[in-house]
Formats: C-alpha cells, sequence, structure tokens
C-alpha cells in the first residue's frame, strides 16, 4: 500500500432501489475529497477527468467519480441534460460519501466538466454546507441560471481559449454570481482541453483552487 494508485478501486453505489459504479481514490493525506460530475455521454471512466484525478491524488486529494446514470437511464437520451434529476444524483451521492468512515472528516469540493458543472452549482445550493469549493472544466453554468446567485462555495471557471460560445456563457454566469468566483482562459485549447500540457494547467489550477479554500 505504498503507491498512492495501490488506493485506487472501483466501487458500487447504492442509493435507494439504483445501483451506481464509482471509481474511489483514497489519500493518506485527508486534504478532502473532490466529487467529480461528468459532463453529457460521459462516464466515470472519462480519460480526462481521471487525469485530473490523478494528479489531485498525488497531491493529497481524496476524489470519487462515479456515473450519474444507470445503463437504463443512459439509454434515454433526454436523462443526459435533465439537470434535475443529475441534480439530485449528485446530491444523494455526496451525502453517501460524507456519511462513510473513510470521507466523514475530509472537506468536500466539486468538479464539474461539461454540463456536469450545472449538476454541482445546483447540487452546492442545496447543501451549501457540505460544499466547500468549485471548479469547472469547459462547464455549461448557464444551465444552472436559476441557482447562480445562491452558490455560496468558491468556484473556478476554466474555459479554452477556443471554446469561443462557452467562455461567453461563462462570463455571463460569472456576474449573475454573488461569491468568491474566478474565470480563467486556458490559451490554446479547446473544449476538451486535448491539446498537449492543456489538461496539466487545468489540473495544477484545479489543485491551486481547493488548496486556498476547500479547507476555509
Amino acid at each position: 500500500m505504498n503507491s498512492v494508485y495501490s488506493k485506487y478501486k472501483e466501487i458500487e453505489i447504492n442509493i435507494g432501489t439504483i445501483v451506481l459504479m464509482g471509481n474511489l481514490r483514497i489519500s493518506d493525506k485527508d486534504k478532502g475529497m473532490i466529487i467529480f460530475s461528468h459532463g453529457s455521454g460521459s462516464s466515470r471512466m472519462s480519460s480526462r477527468n481521471n487525469f485530473v484525478a490523478d494528479l489531485l491524488l498525488k497531491k493529497g486529494f481524496s476524489s470519487l467519480l462515479f456515473d450519474l446514470l444507470t445503463p437504463e437511464e443512459d439509454r434515454e437520451y433526454d436523462n443526459r441534460f435533465n439537470i434535475t434529476l443529475l441534480t439530485k444524483r449528485l446530491v444523494d451521492i455526496t451525502k453517501w460519501i460524507h456519511y462513510k468512515p473513510i470521507a466523514q472528516e475530509l472537506p468536500i469540493g466539486y468538479f464539474g466538466a461539461s454540463t456536469g458543472a450545472a449538476s454541482t452549482l445546483c447540487a452546492a445550493c442545496k447543501i451549501p454546507k457540505l460544499i466547500k469549493a468549485i471548479v469547472s472544466r469547459g462547464g455549461r453554468p448557464e444551465l444552472a441560471i436559476e441557482y447562480l446567485p445562491h452558490v455560496k462555495a468558491p468556484t473556478l471557471l476554466l474555459v479554452g481559449s477556443l471554446d469561443f460560445p462557452v467562455i461567453e456563457l461563462n462570463r455571463k454566469a460569472q456576474l449573475a454570481m454573488d461569491n468568491t468566483c474566478e474565470l480563467k482562459i486556458i490559451e490554446g485549447a479547446t473544449h476538451l482541453f486535448s491539446e498537449p500540457g492543456k489538461l496539466e494547467e487545468v489540473s495544477n489550477l484545479t489543485i491551486e483552487w481547493f488548496n486556498k479554500y476547500l479547507m476555509d
């Protein structure tokens, strides 16, 4: 158990009558638990989110990536954009992990990608005492527009400089928010941050944000 990667395991999460699959990483450093909310058409296996989670682990942060939808739910395309459903699922998962011994004492942060970012902002309004900080990668915060003025957790919005429509959506979202909120433009990055070195930049900014705000 000396390697941080030996602390990775796949788990089953029982929420009411449904079972969701998750990827759990546990750090010895106890700096916080970061819960990921993936974008539409993605899953806990997202290579980009797992890349960020691996770097978070190296810096002392535990994390949980999970499938927001069951395989049956995912077959109904509209569910991928059902922010109400995704938010409820995220709230349920957050409460589930919060009461587990491995995370009971840990501050919780959210990392949302694309449409998943909207669910993190909505969920943070529903359980404000549990969520200490939020990071959005290429997010669609405007899908949570009615919740934005009520978000209390410090929020970092990361957008690629070549992702023109999403930049404007994030700028409008930032103006609607009344909390600590920063918008960072990653130069030379598109929506998926697939260009060399861009996901590393996302990860470093994410780590800085959680280091700064998760323990406040």
